[in-house]
């Protein structure tokens, strides 16, 4: 951040004013604070501010021509469940559904690119939100999730704040639980308006409620009587005393309070105003005032102002969200399916089980996205990119044959400068995908005629690149497609193998060693996928290896996942599936020692753990070749 005096950011306003004048360009409106020359430093927004900053939040969306996102999180991969080179999409999904339901976003960076035609070059204004899912009522969900030791190692070497995002992060809630803290707080609003001879809703231990009007007093067990008669007594010494206008009862559990608010009710009828307080032990207690119509009134009105103001905290950066959605507007960003699970499954929804209602959940909430790491691993960009890796990709992209975006950071946002690396702080990742996104779209535009320097994110030339999602790690299949069906290829050439424990990776290669050069993607130490490289001798594969009484046994792989898939309908991953889809919960699945032993084994043959860099770059280095293999047996064909 910023600091010094006034002189300093005048110096940095009137150097501005210099640039623009130079440039010829008029009727420039200067983007400061309205009532202040000093631009003020909004971008880190934490619970402290949010609800100040959040209408300079909606409007940079509103105004935004395109939004650029990026999201830290507690931890990225769960070591039961690895990735395959020859995962299905659907596949591929479960794996990764399981990972973001449980781990959370820490840290969500957004940042708002607003075209501005005076200066002909885009307005960037990033923000930088901590995440962090407090408790703010008891009916609200108490959060659990990971942590990852890599990925807090990671975050930590980047200087993340671990206190600020505990003691300042900004709560969110999904939709259903915003719902259900309204309907709770409406129901207490019912109660203490209940008529003389009514009691209020009846709570059961689950937590549901019966809505009967009883037209007798409540029923106190005989254990609390004592205690809710001495309360009662206490109320109507103040009652009869000409003077007495408050008094407070002793501290008491909540279902006591219950009991005496009901009590109360019937006995007083009115002219009774009854609040829960807290002293300095953290000890509930009521307090209990006499009022007349309208002091009573005001007392209620006061209640349910602070009512929503606590499920306005309680929703907090999901408002953020909703924005997001509403607006339609372009949302960009690097790698990022796990940036998508995560938004869907923390802030709206539970992931649904099938990967179809995925793509129409995600279509509803964010129609239009693009991912920077498609269009870098794309024609024309790939042969000019040496890395995709976002630290790398946005300096790649200031060099011939590209341009340096022309992005003026506002005044208020100040902090990223060109220049400066804030890396894997979520708003500057945001903030330099975005720019990368404007390098890559306006590199599009020389292949126009006449050449075009800018093209917008509405631009034809962009739509081909809309809702594709990169998959990492993935054989044959480079991105899944949110808006329509995904790649097929075919895989007529690879084959499902299960063997002996005992098997190395050169008896595999031996016992193919008629068919030329294989790649062996290993599932786990008894199980793998053999891929030819020479295709047309598949069927002679079957042929000859699919034998009775052999060591192994050996199918297709169209066979081996039309049986997986067809166990999966019948059994519905982790949960128990509603007939929408949508897993109602999720429970924590527990690897046997063998298949621990089982992964510990296959780690050592290939590389199939990445490390939290890894996973948040999306490039991964080639496996080590195993110590049995002496030379190099296969080379990947290019249309792999």
């Amino acid at each position: 951040m910023r600091v010094g005096g006034k002189v300093p950011v005048l110096v940095e306003y009137v150097a501005w004013i210099l640039d623009v004048l130079e440039r010829k360009k008029e009727h420039v409106k200067p983007y400061i604070q309205k009532d202040t020359l000093l631009p003020r430093l909004v971008m880190e927004i934490l619970r402290s501010n949010f609800s100040q900053c959040l209408p300079i939040v909606s409007e940079a969306i509103e105004e935004a021509s395109f939004l650029a996102v990026d999201a830290e999180f507690s931890g990225l991969n769960s070591h039961w469940k690895q990735q395959n080179a020859l995962d299905s999409p659907q596949e591929r999904y479960t794996k990764l559904k399981n990972t973001s339901h449980d781990f959370i976003i820490v840290q969500f960076g957004l940042c708002a690119f607003i075209w501005n035609e005076n200066l002909n070059k885009y307005i960037a204004k990033p923000f930088n939100f901590y995440i962090f899912p407090r408790q703010i009522h008891r009916s609200t969900p108490d959060v659990r999730f990971l942590c990852q030791s890599s990925s807090l190692d990671f975050l930590s070497s980047h200087n993340f704040d671990f206190q600020k995002w505990i003691t300042q992060g900004i709560s969110y809630l999904r939709p259903y639980d915003e719902q259900k803290l309204r309907d709770n707080f409406q129901e207490r609003q019912a109660e203490h308006s209940f008529g003389p001879f009514t009691s209020p809703p009846v709570h059961s231990p689950t937590g549901s409620s019966t809505k009967n009007v009883y037209k007798t007093p409540v029923i106190v067990p005989p254990e609390h009587q004592e205690f809710v008669s001495g309360a009662c007594s206490k109320i109507e010494e103040m009652v009869k005393d000409p003077d007495g206008k408050r008094t407070s009862l002793p501290p008491c559990n909540g279902y006591l309070r219950k009991l005496i608010y009901q009590t109360v009710k019937h006995r007083f009828r009115s002219g009774i105003h009854l609040e829960k307080n807290m002293n300095e032990k953290k000890e509930c207690f009521i307090v209990a005032t006499k009022v007349d119509d309208n002091e009573k009134k005001k007392f209620e009105e006061e209640k349910m102002a602070k009512e929503d103001e606590l499920i306005e905290s309680a929703v907090g950066f999901s408002a953020v969200m909703k924005m997001i959605s509403d607006s339609g507007k372009l949302v960009v960003g690097h790698n990022m399916l796990l940036d998508l699970l995560h938004i869907v499954d923390q802030f709206f929804c539970p992931l649904p089980a099938d990967l179809d209602d995925f793509k129409a959940t995600v279509q509803s909430l964010l129609p239009r996205v693009l991912d920077t790491k498609v269009m870098a691993t794309t024609q024309p960009f790939k042969n000019h990119l040496p890395s995709t890796v976002l630290g790398d990709l946005v300096k790649h992209l200031t060099v011939s044959p590209f341009r340096r975006p022309e992005v003026f950071t506002d005044q208020q946002f100040s902090l990223y400068e060109e220049g400066s690396e804030n890396l894997h702080e979520a708003a500057y990742d945001a903030y330099i995908t975005g720019l990368s996104f404007v390098s890559m779209a306006n590199y599009l535009g020389s292949f126009q005629d006449p050449p075009k320097v800018h093209i917008s994110p509405d631009s034809a030339l962009v739509t081909p690149f809309i809702n594709k999602i990169f998959m990492m790690r993935m054989e044959d299949i480079p991105y899944l497609n949110l808006a329509g069906p995904d790649l097929k290829p075919a895989r007529d050439h690879v084959f499902f193998l299960t063997f002996p424990s005992s098997w190395k990776y050169v008896d595999i290669l031996d016992l193919f060693s008629p068919f030329g050069f294989v790649y062996v993607s290993w599932l786990n130490d008894v199980s793998a996928y053999v891929s030819l490289a020479v295709r047309n001798k598949s069927k002679a594969v079957l042929d000859a290896l699919d034998v009775y009484d052999a060591p192994y046994t050996i199918t297709s792989y169209a066979e081996y996942h039309g049986d997986v898939m067809s166990r999966s309908n019948e059994i519905h991953d982790d949960g128990q599936t509603s007939p929408q889809g949508v897993v109602q919960g999720v429970k924590r699945q527990h690897t046997s020692e063998k298949e621990d032993n089982a992964d510990e084994e296959g780690e050592k043959k290939s590389k199939t753990r990445l490390s939290t860099q890894e996973l948040e770059d999306g490039e991964i280095d080639e496996p080590e070749e195993p110590v049995a293999k002496k030379k190099k047996v296969f080379e990947e064909p290019e249309d792999w």
